[in-house]
């Protein structure tokens, strides 16, 4: 008998990149997980580009109350509703899926592969051994590498030691701090299931005991501010929940301390550093890959 895996329903948008934020905030309300990417038809960096808006459900998807909740943002924007697309995906191991199409990435001193992969890590690398699962991050998204380029980065110039990794999903980034710095690392994540994943991940790469994943809606649990203040933060999410939450973050973030903010496109950049700057936090770095941007942030 076959295996009988969780259904899955895919919610997809082909946008303009400016009506990004105005139709994130509709699929934020009717998935559990919101996600957007570029498709380049041109072959060519800054040529032809196609921009989607996708979200993922396990409930399934009403129609009518998602394209009403969409007219009604477009319509205060004064743009046109794209055509909403809904598809049940097939009943398949999507992690086993994932692995399969999962090659090991280098980014910075890191190097980051799936269990499958039975090959040795390259010389002079930390290697993050990672099955993403049903959970955010296996490394290969543009947000990740930055994120890693950035820690690489930091790692360079100072040693943290009370890391937080907000919004974790696989816990590939807390992994990345707990072995770098060899400190307790607190990670969060608003899904239970990533929380879950994540701690599978610590033990699978041999740092368990100084990882502790815990299920949070953004700074909500009381747990952060019994922790904190932290030296350094890492938020790989998206531009909104990143504006939403700048003044919990300077309020938990310790002096003298950085946050590496990411899940957000290079356009989006400026209005999520207003945010911040209004909190007193300024820009000290950033990544830029595949027209996402990663910023390193501090006061």
């Amino acid at each position: 008998m076959p295996a009988n895996f969780p259904d899955i329903w895919h919610l997809r948008l082909k946008v303009s990149p400016e009506a990004l934020p105005v139709f994130e905030e509709v699929f934020e309300r009717f998935a559990e997980s919101v996600t957007m990417f570029m498709e380049d038809k041109s072959g060519i960096s800054d040529g032809d580009c196609d921009w989607f808006l996708e979200g993922y459900a396990r409930t399934p998807p009403q129609r009518t109350e998602i394209v009403a909740a969409l007219s009604a943002v477009a319509a205060a924007a004064g743009i046109e509703v794209p055509a909403l697309e809904i598809e049940r995906l097939p009943n398949v191991d999507w992690v086993l899926e994932n692995l399969r199409d999962f090659p090991p990435i280098a980014a910075g001193r890191f190097f980051v592969r799936g269990s499958h992969w039975q090959g040795r890590c390259p010389l002079g690398r930390t290697e993050l051994l990672v099955d993403a699962g049903t959970a955010f991050g296996s490394g290969e998204h543009a947000t990740t590498k930055g994120c890693l380029t950035m820690l690489d980065r930091l790692a360079r110039r100072r040693r943290f030691l009370k890391p937080l990794d907000l919004g974790s999903g696989s816990g590939i980034l807390g992994i990345a701090m707990a072995k770098m710095w060899a400190r307790p690392v607190l990670a969060t994540d608003i899904d239970p299931g990533a929380v879950r994943v994540a701690a599978v991940n610590a033990r699978l790469n041999g740092i368990g005991a100084r990882f502790d994943s815990i299920v949070s809606d953004g700074w909500r649990n009381p747990e952060l501010r019994r922790r904190g203040p932290f030296d350094v933060v890492v938020a790989n999410i998206l531009a909104k929940p990143l504006m939403r939450m700048a003044p919990a973050l300077a309020a938990h973030l310790a002096p003298g301390g950085v946050a590496v903010l990411s899940g957000l496109l290079e356009w989006q950049e400026r209005m999520v550093m207003g945010t911040h700057e209004k909190q007193g936090l300024r820009l000290k770095d950033r990544v830029v890959l595949d027209g996402w941007a990663t910023l390193l942030i501090g006061r």
